[in-house]
């Protein structure tokens, strides 16, 4: 277990602030910024208005990194914890109980989120989101905890070049493809259908599946890198250095993202190691500039309103499935959306459940009410 850095009491307001970032375009900012891009009818806003979509199989689009920043910043955050636990002397036994406790509670509660309570098999989704989140970083903390540097790649290596291998050498038959890297033939898929129950999110294929966990370890392990090189008291003294130093290894994990697509295609449902390593790559040129904006140069005030979303990440994503925002935002905006045209709709479908949802996490934040997990 690492303990050769210092406990860090100070909070990075950069971190709530991108993971507040990142909830904001499923909490209605999608749906604002298509709107805007059907009104003004301006290229660039266009443009950005096909960003906000997913792909459908190979290639990238923005709204694909959104899950993957939140992995990353997950990792982030790793060890920092691990260093305040170690510091407050709690023991190696109660530490790995956290990581398992809160691992096992993400997979519970992305069941929930995906028909949990209706007690019926075949109309639950077992794999999830949430789920996806709790094994990843359940995972990545284990190997972290556990190894060294020099050992920590070596597991990032092994899992991401691993994943591949056993893709390409294992193609599976049975819905008739030959692609290894197909929707159809690839192992990820058959092991899902062969195994788990209930239903999978794509007909025929489940992106939070269980081998695709494997390369989805990448992210948060890359996460944790991250936070122990900025717990480190190397280049202390020179914050614009570490910068530098972190923009760089996200050009270079974007590089080798770029480079590997060529033969593992980019491609967010396979969860291909090429798709770990951009995102990754681009998770940390984000954290880069927020941190540099933030906490290096202390341009805090605008940054509050993605915080108060970031510090309850996910209070707002299970509410979206308990409240009914849409209702709500048509109750509080639908007599003006009614006086405009209906080129407007999304847009202000968009502003009134961001509207909404934001007040209702501010007043949790001013009540301190934070869902930890």
């Amino acid at each position: 277990m690492p303990n050769e850095t210092k406990p860090v009491s100070t909070r990075i307001q950069s971190l709530d602030a991108l993971r507040g970032f990142d909830m904001f375009w499923i909490m209605g900012g999608a749906s604002m910024f298509i709107g805007l891009g059907t009104l003004s009818g301006w290229p660039v806003l266009q443009w950005w208005a096909g960003q906000l979509e997913h792909v459908e199989w190979n290639g990238f689009h923005f709204y694909d990194m959104i899950f993957p920043l939140f992995l990353f910043i997950a990792g982030i955050s790793f060890p920092f914890s691990l260093s305040k636990r170690i510091s407050m002397n709690e023991s190696r036994k109660s530490i790995y109980t956290h990581v398992f406790k809160r691992g096992l509670i993400l997979v519970l509660l992305g069941i929930f989120y995906n028909n949990g309570l209706k007690f019926h098999l075949d109309a639950i989704r077992f794999s999830s989101v949430l789920g996806r989140i709790g094994l990843a970083w359940m995972f990545a903390a284990l190997i972290f905890m556990n190894t060294k540097l020099t050992w920590r790649i070596v597991w990032l290596c092994s899992l991401l070049i691993g994943y591949w291998m056993l893709l390409l050498l294992f193609p599976a038959h049975d819905l008739g493809s030959f692609d290894a890297l197909s929707k159809e033939g690839n192992l990820a898929g058959y092991i899902d259908r062969l195994i788990l129950p209930g239903v999978l999110g794509m007909d025929n294929y489940e992106a939070q599946g269980i081998l695709t966990t494997m390369s989805a370890i990448g992210i948060p392990l890359l996460g944790m890198f991250t936070g122990e090189f900025l717990m480190s008291e190397y280049l202390n003294e020179k914050p614009l250095r570490k910068v530098l130093y972190m923009s760089l290894a996200g050009i270079a994990l974007i590089l080798v993202a770029l480079i590997w697509n060529v033969v593992f295609p980019i491609n967010k449902n396979l969860w291909s190691s090429s798709f770990i390593c951009l995102t990754s790559g681009l998770s940390l040129l984000l954290f880069s500039l927020f941190y540099l904006i933030i906490d290096v140069w202390k341009y805090q005030k605008w940054s509050f309103f993605f915080v108060v979303i970031g510090l309850n990440p996910i209070t707002i994503y299970l509410a979206g499935k308990i409240i009914n925002f849409k209702i709500a935002s048509g109750f509080f905006f639908g007599g003006i959306t009614e006086l405009l045209p209906n080129t407007w709709v999304s847009f202000m479908e968009g502003l009134g459940i961001l509207t909404i949802g934001w007040m209702f996490l501010y007043f949790l934040y001013k009540k301190k009410i934070f869902l930890k997990l």
